[in-house]
């Protein structure tokens, strides 16, 4: 997922976003450790789209506090 994508998601949808990505990671792993996955690359993607994420939650919030 690229960073544009992220940044025209609203507060609520980026929260839900972040979890999803949670989730598939835990699935993820899971799957690595049974051999069931063919490519770590799933693995990361994944993370580097939870920090992406993460990355436009923490601007949003400090943007909010500079506006104060």
């Amino acid at each position: 997922m690229k960073i544009d994508e992220l940044r025209k998601l609203s507060d609520a949808d980026l929260v839900a976003k972040v979890s999803e990505l949670k989730s598939n990671l835990m699935t993820l792993r899971f799957q690595q450790k049974s051999g069931q996955l063919d490519s770590g690359k799933q693995l990361h993607d994944t993370r580097k789209d939870i920090a992406r994420a993460l990355t436009v939650e923490t601007e949003r919030k400090n943007a909010k506090k500079e506006a104060k």
